[in-house]
């Protein structure tokens, strides 16, 4: 049974996501334009994977110098709102990439709010990546510190210890393995980003992915492009190894006496929460308040409710739903036969665990281009764009559902089969109550990814299923003021889509971390 399950997510992957990687390669070699190895040779090309890799290693360690402090005062000191707070937290990983980059833009861009022009240099990129990724370095630490063995605090202090040697001699070496896997998950969502990387680093500051996109959607130079995505591809590779095999060492750890959270009590731990409100603040909800405030004149004087009622608009909000209900219900199906087969397949388990990433490895626009290529026949079908929807967004179920699954103690479905309750029986009443809540909130996640999907909808649909995102691209693109503000209005209508379908699916689930995936 769990080896029919498998099968499903197996061979939706080989056909979506594997074969068209195999098509790119060989329209690589196949053309001769440019050898495997030689791409190290080409001045140009290695120039963008190296800024590629600098870009995510840069962003990687800035999470964890501002993340590391934020986690631990979040995860040790009581304050008013601090729930408020830990919720926020999942605000930048349901916003989608364009808005986000609006969002940057509106900040520190071209008639941004600051005043300052930080267009054609790459601080605008490595800070868009740092909105979008500082949350799960900060939620993830203060998870790992909430599993600090508050026996083991207890006794160092007690030794003599001091704050600063407990912290690097005890908290630090449990809490590093879940910022270790918090830090390899920043590596691949900044090294295989295309959004960000398209509307904030300019054509200097671009990036591995948006350089596969310019090579064929505007040179048509399949053969760089293929081998380009397939060296992509097997860096994304390595280091999602690497975080599988971490998230395999903390599948359902031991329950730790935790450390009782204390008051605010000293001067210090008001600075503690100055700063942490006011970095948060400065690093995830500038970009958000000003793209309300650019935004501030539209609403106010009517024009966006002129785009608003534009056809083109209504159109684009009725094919950007359209399009992901339909991805949804594909991957709710292609999520829970990945999860439950993993429990099944332990032997197999860190591959299997691996590849549920494999939509997440493979850039959206290696996957959009190898489906061009493989499937001639079905070039702007929507089977075809609804399968590259439910591609990315399926390892949010699948992640979701499986940690859940990993943290039931196995006593439970033991004690009901003793009952006499059957084995549907014991999945209906006792299974699926319990990892309801993580279903919900990795449906809810993958409903916002979706809402917000921009390089699929780029490449894959036809000039009349345009979709918001696309939209946005085009008045972006387009000269003017007023194609500015309709952009920024558009940029808040799929803010608002992608936060209710949040909170409505998610629904009253409890602060929990977020499912480990992202789509460009």
């Amino acid at each position: 049974m769990r080896f029919a399950l498998a099968l499903i997510p197996l061979l939706f992957l080989a056909l979506v996501a594997v074969a068209p990687v195999a098509r790119l390669l060989a329209e690589g070699w196949g053309t001769g334009e440019l050898g495997f190895w030689a791409l190290w040779a080409d001045d140009y090309l290695r120039g963008r994977v190296l800024w590629s890799l600098a870009q995510a290693g840069i962003t990687s360690v800035a999470a964890l110098l501002v993340g590391v402090p934020l986690a631990w005062v979040l995860a040790r000191i009581e304050f008013t709102g601090r729930a408020l707070v830990l919720r926020a937290l999942m605000l930048p990983f349901v916003v989608p990439t364009l808005v986000a980059a609006m969002g940057v833009l509106a900040l520190a861009g071209p008639r941004g709010v600051l005043g300052v022009d930080g267009s054609g240099t790459p601080w605008l990129l490595l800070y868009g990546n740092l909105f979008f990724n500082l949350c799960l370095v900060v939620r993830a630490g203060v998870e790992a510190f909430e599993h600090v063995s508050g026996t083991r605090v207890a006794a160092a202090r007690t030794l003599g210890a001091s704050p600063w040697r407990v912290f690097r001699r005890v908290e630090w070496p449990e809490a590093r393995p879940w910022l270790a896997s918090a830090a390899c998950l920043v590596f691949l969502y900044c090294l295989s980003g295309f959004g960000l990387a398209l509307v904030l680093g300019g054509q200097r500051w671009a990036t591995a992915e948006v350089e596969i996109y310019t090579l064929v959607a505007h040179e048509l130079a399949l053969g760089q492009a293929g081998v380009l995505a397939v060296w992509m591809l097997l860096l994304n590779g390595a280091v999602a190894l690497i975080y599988a095999f971490i998230e395999q060492r903390l599948a359902a750890p031991a329950r730790a006496v935790p450390i009782p959270l204390r008051a605010v009590a000293s001067r210090g731990d008001r600075l503690a929460v100055a700063a942490l409100h006011a970095t948060l603040f400065a690093l995830a909800g500038a970009p958000l308040l000003a793209l309300l405030l650019r935004t501030a004149p539209a609403l106010l004087d009517g024009a966006a409710w002129a785009v608003l009622r534009d056809p083109a608009t209504l159109q684009a909000l009725f094919n950007t739903l359209r399009f992901s209900a339909m991805a949804l219900a594909l991957a709710l199906v292609l999520g829970v036969a990945h999860a439950l087969s993993a429990q099944g397949l332990r032997r197999l388990g860190l591959a299997w665990r691996a590849a549920a990433f494999l939509p997440f490895v493979v850039s959206p626009v290696t996957v959009a281009f190898g489906l061009l290529l493989l499937y001639p026949a079905f070039t702007a079908s929507l089977p075809l764009l609804v399968a590259a929807y439910a591609l990315i967004a399926y390892p949010f179920i699948a992640r979701a559902l499986a940690a859940a699954l990993d943290a039931l103690p196995p006593s439970l479905a033991q004690a009901a089969a003793t009952l006499g309750a059957s084995p549907a029986r014991v999945a209906w009443r006792v299974t699926l109550p319990l990892v309801a809540p993580a279903l919900r909130r990795g449906t809810a996640f993958a409903a916002a990814t979706m809402l917000g999907e921009f390089a699929v909808s780029l490449f894959l649909s036809r000039p009349e299923w345009l979709t918001l995102t696309t939209l946005i691209h085009q008045r972006l693109g387009r000269p003017g003021e007023t194609n500015l503000q309709a952009a920024l209005v558009l940029a808040l209508l799929l803010l608002a889509l992608a936060l209710a379908a949040f909170v409505l699916i998610e629904g009253g689930t409890r602060r929990q971390a977020p499912p480990h995936a992202r789509t460009a």
